[in-house]
């Protein structure tokens, strides 16, 4: 797996072997970050369910000013930050082992854009998105990519998370939110 653009495009990241971890694609990945263009330069990133985080560097690589990597696997964590270090944004990326239900009671936005990319077959995406409605956890106009499976639909409406935008990539959706300004 490489990052597809940016100042670190081309860099091959570790994926740590005998783990069950669903990549996004090269593709889909490419097609994420060009939707994403305006959004990124100097925002502040939360990468969910980050795996090997390649989702979270390729935001760093693209212009993110800093990006929180949450997972809950230890070898996944070290695996994310030796990534980090290796595509040279130790100083901008922080990874916190924790459940994401866990991490979104303690950290602390706004963030402009938060990357979910959960397991498919994961029970209770609907309370995570809810959570994201906490007070300053994103801010104004911030942005929720979740990442899906395209047998199942995401809901229009998560509190004041609104779809906006939803494209399909083979076995893969993205639904795109924008939290309503109230």
């Amino acid at each position: 797996m490489r990052i597809t653009g940016g100042v670190a495009r081309g860099l091959r990241l570790e994926v740590p072997s005998g783990l069950r971890v669903r990549p996004t694609s090269d593709r889909v990945r490419s097609a994420l970050f060009q939707f994403l263009a305006q959004e990124l330069p100097e925002s502040a990133v939360l990468d969910l369910f980050a795996g090997t985080g390649a989702l979270g560097i390729e935001a760093l690589s693209r212009g993110a000013a800093r990006v929180d990597f949450v997972e809950r696997d230890s070898r996944l964590c070290s695996a994310i930050e030796r990534n980090i270090e290796k595509a040279g944004f130790a100083d901008r990326g922080h990874v916190h082992r924790a459940l994401v239900e866990q991490a979104l009671t303690f950290l602390e936005g706004p963030y402009h854009l938060v990357l979910l990319d959960p397991p498919y077959e994961l029970s209770g995406v609907e309370r995570i998105m809810e959570a994201l409605n906490r007070p300053g956890l994103l801010g104004k106009d911030g942005l929720v990519v979740m990442e899906h499976s395209s047998r199942g639909d995401a809901a229009e409406r998560y509190g004041m998370l609104i779809k906006e935008d939803h494209r399909r990539y083979g076995d893969t959706t993205l639904s795109m939110y924008r939290m309503q300004e109230t």
